[in-house]
C-alpha cells in the first residue's frame, strides 16, 4: 500500500499522449511519463484494501482477476511512494522478466481489479510499473544475473517470444546451457514484428536480449526448426526442448472476392513496417502500403488498432474498422463485474488518431475491378450474429486488412515433424502444471499451448515451464512459479 489517506488526497493522473498532429509523423513513442512528483503521489493512492485483487489469485483460468504474473502490486507501490526505487525495482523483477513490456502493451487486468475502480478512480498501475523499469535500466541497476555453478544439461528454447525469453531467461539463471532458436532476423517474435513501434520502441527488446547473452543465452537467427533446422536433431542433442513459438495462424475470411489483390492479413502488413523502421528491410517481400487508399479494418482488438494507427502513418485517405461484436457499453456495472476484466468501451490511441468504428456488422463479399478489391459487401447483424435483412450496405475500399486474430500455432514445418499431440483447438497439448507435451523431454509454453493471449500470460508461461524443466532435470526446482 501506499499513504493509507492518499486515494483520498491525490485525483487519479495518468500519463499523457503526445499531441495527434505530432505523433502522427514518425514511428516513436509518444507516451509523456509522469514526473517522480507525480509518481509518488499515484502510489501513495494504494490503499490498504483487505483482499488486494490486483496481483491475481494465482489461478490459470482465464477470465482470472488481477495480474496473470502476480505482481505484488501493493509492495511496489508502498516503495515508490517512500522513494525506494531500487528495492521496488528488485521486487518487481522477482515477478515480471519483463516489466518494461507490460508497462507498455499490457491491457492491465490489475487496473480493472483495483479496489479504486469501482468507482473508475484505480491506482495507475501500469504507469508506476513502467517507471520502476525504467528508472532501473537508466540507474544501471540491472545486469546480467550469472549462474554461480553450472548444471551440464543443454536446453533448446523454440521461439523468441515473451514465453520464449522468459523461460529462457530463467533456465540460463538456474545454470543450464540455453539455445533461444528464432526463425527471423532478430527476437522478440510478436513483441519485434507485430507491435508497432510508437507502442514499443524495439531498442526496448535489444537491451533484455544482451543482458540474456551476458547470462549465457545463445540466440540462433534465421533458424526456422522445422524448416532449415531439423527438430529430431534438437531431440538429440538437447536435455529438454521448450516449445514457444507462439500462436501465428490467422484466422480468415472465406468470402467471395477474397482472391482478390489489396487484401492482407494484418501480420503480413505490420511486420514489414517494422522491418522498414528497424532498417531490417523488406527485400523479397511486395510492399504494403496505406498511402492515399481507403482502408478497411476487419476486427475491432488491439491488431486492428495496431493496423489503424500503421495506416494513419502511412497517410491513408480514410479508414474504417469493422467489429462483427456488438458495441459495448460506455461504463461496466460494477456490481456485476468487478473484480474481473469488464466488457466495455475502449478507444485505444490509434482510433483517436483517425478511424470510424462499425460495430455489428459483417462482411459477406468482396468485389473488384481488374483483379483488385474496391468495394466491400456489408450487413448488419444481430446479436446472435445473424444477418438483419434490409441493412446490407458497401464499403469502398483500397486495402483490407483482416486482423481477427489467430486460431492456433501454425502446424506445418514444426509441430508436424514433431508430431506432437494438439488439443481440441489446434494447440500444443500440455498441461499447467508440468507443461509437458506428449513427447519425451518436449515442453510448452505460451500462445502455442494456450492459444493468443496477452503478453503477461506468455511470461507467465515462460516462467513456469522454465521451472518445470528445470524440476524435470535436477529433480527439484528453486525458481519461482
Amino acid at each position: 500500500m501506499g499513504k493509507v489517506t492518499g486515494f483520498l488526497e491525490f485525483e487519479r493522473h495518468d500519463r499523457h499522449y503526445a499531441p495527434v498532429a505530432e505523433r502522427i509523423r514518425n514511428y516513436a513513442e509518444f507516451v509523456v511519463p509522469l514526473n517522480e512528483k507525480e509518481l509518488r503521489e499515484q502510489a501513495a493512492r494504494c490503499m490498504n484494501c483487505g483482499i488486494p485483487y490486483c496481483h491475481g489469485t494465482g489461478s490459470v483460468e482465464p477470465g482470472t482477476p488481477g495480474c496473470p504474473v502476480n505482481n505484488q502490486i501493493p509492495d511496489w507501490n508502498d516503495l515508490v511512494y517512500n522513494g525506494n526505487w531500487q528495492e521496488a525495482s528488485r521486487n518487481l523483477h522477482s515477478t515480471n522478466n519483463f516489466p518494461e513490456f507490460t508497462g507498455r502493451i499490457c491491457p492491465a487486468p490489475c487496473e480493472a481489479s483495483c479496489t479504486l475502480n469501482i468507482d473508475e478512480n484505480p491506482v495507475t498501475i501500469k504507469t508506476i510499473e513502467c517507471a520502476i523499469v525504467d528508472r532501473a535500466w537508466e540507474s544501471g541497476w540491472l545486469k546480467p544475473e550469472v549462474a554461480a555453478h553450472k548444471t551440464g544439461k543443454k536446453i533448446a528454447v523454440i521461439g523468441s517470444g515473451p514465453a520464449g525469453l522468459a523461460c529462457a531467461q530463467q533456465l540460463a539463471r538456474a545454470g543450464h546451457e540455453v539455445h533461444v532458436f528464432e526463425k527471423n532476423a532478430k527476437a522478440g517474435g510478436l513483441l519485434r514484428y507485430g507491435i508497432p513501434d510508437f507502442k514499443m520502441e524495439k531498442q526496448i527488446i535489444d537491451r533484455r536480449v544482451k543482458q540474456m547473452e551476458g547470462e549465457g543465452v545463445v540466440f540462433h537467427y534465421n533458424a526456422n526448426v522445422g524448416d532449415n533446422v531439423d527438430p529430431q536433431e534438437l531431440l538429440g542433442k538437447y536435455d529438454a526442448v521448450a516449445l514457444t513459438g507462439g500462436a501465428e495462424a490467422s484466422r480468415d475470411l472465406p468470402v467471395p472476392g477474397r482472391e482478390l489483390d489489396g487484401i492482407h492479413f494484418a501480420m503480413d502488413f505490420l511486420p514489414q513496417q517494422n522491418r522498414r523502421v528497424s532498417g531490417e528491410g523488406t527485400a523479397g517481400q511486395r510492399d504494403i502500403f496505406a498511402t492515399d487508399k481507403n482502408v478497411v479494418v476487419i476486427g475491432g482488438g488491439d491488431t486492428g488498432s495496431d493496423c489503424i494507427g500503421t495506416s494513419v502513418r502511412h497517410g491513408a485517405k480514410q479508414i474504417v474498422q469493422l467489429e462483427i461484436m456488438p458495441e459495448p457499453p460506455m461504463h461496466e456495472n460494477k456490481l456485476l463485474t468487478w473484480p474481473n476484466w469488464p466488457l466495455k468501451m475502449r478507444t485505444s490511441s490509434s482510433h483517436q488518431e483517425g478511424a470510424e468504428r462499425e460495430f455489428a456488422v459483417l462482411t459477406q463479399k468482396f468485389s473488384g475491378e481488374n483483379g483488385r478489391v474496391t468495394k466491400l459487401h456489408c450487413v448488419r447483424v444481430d446479436p446472435k450474429m445473424q444477418p438483419i435483412s434490409g441493412t446490407e450496405f458497401e464499403i469502398k475500399a483500397d486495402l483490407v486488412l483482416l486482423a481477427m486474430g489467430f486460431v492456433s500455432p501454425v502446424h506445418e514445418g514444426l509441430l508436424k515433424a514433431l508430431g506432437v499431440v494438439l488439443d481440441a483447438r489446434g494447440n500444443v497439448r500440455a498441461g499447467t502444471n508440468d507443461y509437458r507435451t506428449s513427447l519425451p523431454k518436449v515442453f510448452s509454453a505460451g500462445d502455442m499451448r494456450r492459444g493468443q493471449s496477452l503478453v503477461v500470460w506468455a511470461i507467465r508461461e515462460g516462467r513456469q515451464c522454465a521451472n518445470a524443466i528445470d524440476t524435470f532435470l535436477m529433480g527439484s526446482s528453486t525458481l519461482p512459479r
